[in-house]
Order: C-alpha cells, then sequence, then structure tokens
C-alpha cells in the first residue's frame, strides 16, 4: 500500500483546550501528534516568568494537564510528538516532561532544539546593524527577547536521531507538520515543491479547528460546539494530502471551512516566507472527497532566502484600558459625553502636575457598532459597553485616569454600572521589533541523549518554476445588476501580520468571483475600512481556489498588544466586508436563491 502519514494538531495557541490531546490520540489513529503555542506576546509573558524563576519560561500546562495523562498511550500506540511549548526555556519542559514520564512509568528519547534564543548573541546581532523590517529604525537599545523564527530541518534532524518527543523553541507554525513530512518521506531541502505542500499542510492545521468549522462564516452550519473536532493531514509522498478530523467529534471539513483557514494571514499568497521555502498558494486546490474530508493539492514552492526573520519584544512605555455598561434612552450619546468629560479633566490633572498629555488615547463604544465607523447601522441602543484606553510613558498618569474614572458614575450621567473587573491595571506595553539576519550567523543545534548535534545549512538549490496564473483586470457588463452583500457570494476570514490586516475572501461558486473582484477593488476596501487604516490596501488573486486576498497596511492600531483598540487583530474585518454590497446580474443571483 502506499505509505501515508496521520498528523494531528492539538493546539493553535498557548490556552488552547487541553482536551484536543486527548481526542487525537484516542480517536485519530495519528503518527504525530503536534502543537503550536507561541506568538510574540507569550514570549513576552514566558521572558517575565524566566526572570522570576529559572525554570520557568515554557508552556507548563503542556506538561500537565495535556501531556502527562496521555503518555503511557502515547508510547503504546507509538505516537511521535513535536512542539513549540519549550518557548524561551525548552530544556526546562524537557526536564518536567521526563519527570511526568517517570511518574508514569514510561521512557521517551526527547530531543531539544536549540539556537533561535538569541539574547546571548545580542551585542553581535547588532553589530550586524540589522534594521526594522518596514521602517528601517535600528534595534531598540533595550529588549526582553530576541528570537529567530526556525525551520523544519532541526526537527528533522532529531527525528533522524531516534527522537520520541521533539520541543523547540521559536519556529514557524508549519514547521511542526512539514519536519516529520520530510523525515518519513525523504524530501530533499531543495524539493522545493513538496516542502511548499507540505507547509501548506502545516499552515492549514496550525490554527486548530479554525479548519474544522472555527470561526467559519456560515456557523449556523457547523454541528458540535460542544466538541469540536481538531484538524489531522493524512499526506502521501507526493505532497498531496486530505484534511480531516476524529469521527464522531463535531466541526466541519468542507472546502469553504479549509479554504477560510488556507487565506488565513497569508499576507501575499505567491510568496509565503518560510526558512524552508517560498510557498504559492495561488494554484493550490480543494475537493470534497467524502463526509469531513477535503483532499488538498497544486502547492508551489522556490527556494528561501538566507536570513531568518528574527522577533524581538521591547519596552515601550504603559497602557490601560477600563470597560463600564451605561444602560438606558440615549446611552450612546451619554457614553460619548462622558468619556470626553472623564480624559478631559485628567488632562487638566496631568497638565497640573507637570506630566504630558497621553501619547494615545483610544474610546470605543460597544453595543452602538463604533467599530464599523460609518458603516454603523444603530446608535439608538440602550445599552453599551464603553471601553476607554490610553498610553502614557509615566504610569503615574495612567493610574490618574484610573482613579478618577469611577467618579462618573455618581458625578455624570445616568445609568454607569458593571466597571468590569474593578479598577483597571496600569501595564508595560511589549512592543514588536522584527528584522533579518543571516542564517550563517544562527548556530542551531539538536540536543539529544546529552550529545549536541549541529544542524548544518542547506546547500542553495535551483531556482524552481513559477506557476502564477494571470488575472485579466478588464472589466464585464453586468447586465440587468442588483446589489447583494458580499456574505451572499463568499466566505471570509481575516487576522493580523503585525500592524496589518488580511482579509481572505473565497467564493462560494466559480461564476461569482468576477463580481466579486470587480467590486473589491483595492481603493473600495480601502474605502470601506477608512476609519482604521492609515496605509494602502493591496489585492491578491488566487485562481484555482477562486478567493482574492487583502493585506490592509497599518491598519491595527499597532497591532497586537501596542493596539488600544478591542479588535487588535482585526479579527472583525472579514465579517465588516461581508457587508459590501455586490452588483451582480439579477439573473444569476435569482437563479441561484431559487
Amino acid at each position: 500500500m502506499t505509505k501515508k502519514v496521520r498528523i494531528g494538531c492539538a493546539a493553535a495557541f498557548w490556552g488552547d483546550t487541553q482536551t484536543a490531546a486527548s481526542q487525537l490520540v484516542h480517536k485519530g489513529k495519528i503518527d504525530y501528534l503536534v502543537s503550536d503555542y507561541l506568538a510574540e506576546i507569550t514570549l513576552s509573558i514566558m521572558a517575565r516568568q524566566k526572570m522570576k524563576d529559572p525554570k520557568a519560561g515554557y508552556a507548563r500546562d503542556f506538561v500537565s494537564p495535556v501531556m502527562q495523562p496521555l503518555l503511557k498511550e502515547i508510547k503504546k500506540q507509538g505516537i511521535k510528538v513535536i512542539s513549540n511549548a519549550g518557548g524561551l526555556n525548552p530544556q526546562a519542559c524537557r526536564d518536567a516532561l521526563l519527570q511526568a514520564a517517570e511518574a508514569e512509568g514510561v521512557e521517551f528519547k526527547i530531543a531539544v532544539v536549540q539556537g533561535d534564543d538569541l539574547m546571548p548573541r545580542q551585542k553581535a546581532v547588532r553589530e550586524l546593524g540589522v534594521s526594522e523590517i518596514g521602517s528601517d529604525q535600528p534595534l531598540p537599545p533595550t529588549v526582553v527577547t530576541m528570537n529567530a523564527y526556525l525551520g523544519a530541518l532541526p526537527i528533522v534532524r532529531a527525528l533522524e536521531a531516534g527522537a520520541d518527543i521533539v520541543l523547540t523553541g521559536r519556529i514557524v507554525d508549519s514547521a511542526v507538520t512539514l519536519a516529520p513530512l520530510m523525515h518519513e518521506f525523504g524530501w530533499r531541502s531543495d524539493d522545493y515543491d513538496r516542502l511548499a505542500a507540505g507547509s501548506v499542510a502545516g499552515h492549514i492545521i496550525e490554527c486548530g479547528t479554525q479548519c474544522t468549522g472555527g470561526n467559519f462564516t456560515d456557523w449556523e452550519s457547523v454541528p458540535g460546539y460542544e466538541d469540536m473536532g481538531f484538524p489531522i493531514v493524512e499526506c502521501e509522498a507526493s505532497g498531496v494530502f486530505t484534511v480531516s478530523k476524529p469521527a464522531g467529534t463535531g466541526g466541519l471539513v468542507t472546502p469553504a471551512t479549509v479554504g477560510e483557514q488556507m487565506l488565513y494571514e497569508i499576507g501575499d499568497p505567491q510568496s509565503y516566507l518560510l526558512p524552508d521555502v517560498v510557498c504559492d498558494f495561488t494554484n493550490v486546490r480543494l475537493e470534497q472527497l467524502g463526509e469531513n474530508e477535503v483532499r488538498v493539492w497544486g502547492a508551489r514552492g522556490r527556494p528561501p532566502s538566507d536570513n531568518y526573520k528574527v522577533s524581538a519584544i521591547y519596552p515601550a512605555g504603559f497602557r490601560t484600558t477600563a470597560m463600564l455598561m451605561i444602560g438606558g434612552i440615549d446611552a450612546y450619546r451619554k457614553a460619548q459625553r462622558m468619556s470626553e468629560a472623564v480624559l478631559n479633566k485628567v488632562r487638566g490633572l496631568l497638565d497640573a502636575a507637570g506630566l504630558a498629555d497621553f501619547s494615545e488615547v483610544s474610546v470605543e463604544i460597544l453595543g452602538a457598532e463604533d467599530t464599523y465607523g460609518p458603516h454603523a447601522r444603530r446608535q439608538d441602543t440602550r445599552e453599551v459597553l464603553v471601553k476607554i484606553a490610553a498610553k502614557h510613558a509615566v504610569p503615574d498618569a495612567l493610574k490618574l485616569l484610573v482613579r478618577e474614572l469611577p467618579q462618573a458614575a455618581t458625578a455624570m450621567v445616568p445609568g454607569i454600572t458593571g466597571f468590569f473587573g474593578g479598577r483597571a491595571d496600569v501595564l508595560p506595553i511589549p512592543r514588536l521589533f522584527s528584522c533579518l539576519v543571516p542564517k550563517d550567523q544562527v548556530a542551531v543545534s539538536v540536543l539529544i541523549d546529552g550529545e549536541e548535534l549541529p544542524v548544518p545549512l542547506p546547500a542553495p538549490g535551483g531556482e524552481a518554476t513559477v506557476m502564477f496564473t494571470p488575472v485579466s483586470d478588464e472589466r464585464v457588463e453586468v447586465p440587468d445588476p442588483i446589489e447583494v452583500p458580499l456574505v451572499q457570494l463568499a466566505w471570509a476570514r481575516s487576522g493580523d501580520k503585525g500592524n496589518h490586516a488580511n482579509i481572505g475572501v473565497m467564493a462560494r461558486k466559480p461564476e461569482y468571483l468576477v463580481f466579486i473582484r470587480q467590486a473589491l477593488t483595492p481603493e473600495a476596501v480601502a474605502q470601506w475600512f477608512a476609519h482604521v487604516l492609515a496605509g494602502k490596501v493591496r489585492r491578491f488573486d488566487l485562481p484555482a481556489s477562486n478567493s482574492l486576498n487583502f493585506l490592509l497596511t497599518d491598519a491595527l492600531g499597532g497591532g497586537g498588544v501596542n493596539s488600544l483598540r478591542v479588535d487588535p487583530q482585526g479579527k472583525c474585518f472579514g465579517q465588516m466586508l461581508l457587508d459590501h454590497p455586490i452588483p451582480v446580474p439579477r439573473a444569476l443571483f435569482e437563479d441561484d436563491a431559487a
């Protein structure tokens, strides 16, 4: 029989459900169990933990309650485990896991990937003269973390050395899936199309149930939220793979659910940059094979660059966010007046104390569709949540705001209640700095059985063939047009890339795409999001999946924890775009509606 490898993903982030690994181990019939725990903010949290306790700095819940109860069954089935739960202290994570295995009476050969943490080599990195991607600013004088995004090769090295479990620090999310495929099928480091296929497989499952019905546009069609099925990819040596989930679990696996995740946060789909390969998603095809089973093929790859992306976190002042409820008649207008008055009062106090004004303020009135800007449909609601957030270089300035806000409940508008979480905290702002560092300046190794194995860089490969299919910009007639919202013609998913937002749009039928594309020009999307957009909009075509991808630059108020907005990662942008009107021929739409 043709060899196939089954990989299940049990975590999309630090804090994902502890039930996923058990579900996949007991019901998934998998060969590999992988998980993704890390994000930039996660590393900054781990850094603070490690400074307080040298044995901390990793995802402790990965060891228990997730892994320890499953170790005997994992050993029995011969499942191999790969995870970046090691964070900033993968050796401590290994030691804790070894203790857990000893307590369960089983033995594992555990490998640790080393080299991503560049804090010990901070001086050498500075001497390279690195600058921030997109701004050319130099590396800040004080950084809390500095990590290179490693690829699949060190994990492959660990598997070749006989590892049962591989723990890593910062790697690209898809590498935990690509690595076992390279190992099992013997894919070379210059077999770019297959590396791209494995990376697409990893990208699709790296966010857990987001490809099995989670966050799906047609959410009402998804059964079993109580026991969502976590994703499994079954891969062939050719690079073709199928996406499924354990039998009897909730969720939904269709070309639409998989396609939404494929488009998620990919930027330019023709040049998705990874350490091992540059992926081209534009010719990826999705086909329903059976119930909750989707076949995926058509990815193309090109040689990667000679650099690693490196992300550092540095302190950038302080922030606070407070929320309260206002109820009753004219709740929206009351919220506007109250928030304006509080901020003006505190500004007077700051001036009297010789402190500067806030560096940034954000007021959003939730329940009145404030996040929609000019597209808001109702401001007559009788209950709203008021979010007031601010930044300042001095924490005492924000403490003034925190102290003065509660007075509004007795001194200002009626109906104020529900100060959520009590008095708001004043917190430091960890800001992201991303740069490029030559790969030959990053020493990567694998530690296993007390031996340190170097991971050599692959020899440069040949240039792969670009298979992009150009799409005509020629306009088409829309006979007897009617306007319908995009949601009736397409699915959409959105997310972030730093301070940039990414919106993927996939046509429900191929014949809809030409009309969607004609209406959703970069200019039209920029106008739709003008109330949050500080940069430009780029549009990309993925003709094989009848999809478009939009990159909205500088649209998230700084992005992540640097943003004061209630949606700092653009998670709602796709939902907002689904209201955009699209002119279509009346006959086409009415025939389909019938």
